[in-house]
């Protein structure tokens, strides 16, 4: 997939410069969504959105975004072009480096959107990445994906797109989300818990691993996993056994790749 989008490039002091344009976009996506998170967000995310305070009107600077989260896991925030490859991508993860793209979608596609851009990145990705279980088994994702084989990266890519892009999680007797695909969409929000449409599964890696999925419509399946740390200790195992074993299955290919 090729991004018809040209991101910006920061300046000497790591400034991005959008338009005003742009910051009404961002003002636009951040009102259609914030009711919905406070009734659908996870507990993490929520406080996550508290800690960064996001404003409304404007585009925050990843510069600023990465003092909050330096201060609170470590991490930073590292503006890309709008589509990087899986090893600059995963490389970036394991330095504790969130690449973000740093262009903002067109009016045309404000409902929907096949690439990610800096809303979905810094709205959807960054409050998580204030929780320190969830940090780590992101960092631990990056670190694993460095140098992994060409062979095993699908099965990678669909490990992080099944929890960091669209997870749910079950707090007490309600689910929710956590997942920045699902808290960036309008759609996707309400979609992914109340819709009898899709399939729900306690997280079961090698079901995970054997599920495709699509990038262009909403998903048609979603895991439920019931602490952070659960994911923390997904990739504390040896993933290449588990690898192994899935390629012997045989991998159902994903419809499209992302």
């Amino acid at each position: 997939m090729e991004s018809k989008y040209q991101a910006y490039t920061p300046d000497s002091n790591g400034i991005i410069p959008y338009s005003d344009n742009d910051h009404a976009i961002w003002n636009i996506l951040y009102q259609q969504q914030i009711n919905l998170i406070k009734e659908c967000g996870s507990s993490a995310y929520l406080l996550g959105m508290e800690k960064l305070n996001l404003p409304h009107d404007k585009i925050p600077q990843p510069k600023l975004i990465s003092r909050t989260l330096y201060q609170e896991t470590g991490w930073v925030v590292e503006p890309v072009p709008a589509l990087i490859d899986f090893n600059y991508f995963y490389n970036l993860l394991a330095q504790k480096k969130f690449p973000a793209a740093s262009f903002i979608r067109s009016k045309e596609e404000l409902k929907y959107l096949k690439e990610p851009d800096i809303f979905h990145e810094i709205f959807g990705h960054c409050p998580m990445l204030t929780n320190s279980d969830f940090a780590s088994f992101v960092h631990k994702v990056g670190l694993f994906g460095v140098n992994l084989p060409k062979e095993y990266q699908p099965m990678l890519g669909r490990l992080f797109w099944f929890t960091v892009e669209f997870g749910l999680i079950q707090e007490d007797s309600s689910l929710k989300a956590y997942g920045a695909g699902i808290l960036s969409s309008q759609t996707e929000t309400s979609y992914s818990l109340h819709s009898n449409t899709p399939q729900r599964h306690k997280l079961d890696l090698i079901k995970l691993l054997r599920t495709p999925y699509r990038y262009d419509e909403l998903q048609k399946n979603y895991f439920i996993i019931e602490s952070y740390n659960e994911l923390y200790n997904l990739v504390n195992q040896d993933l290449l056994i588990t690898f192994n074993a899935v390629k012997e299955m045989g991998l159902l290919p994903n419809l499209h790749l992302c």
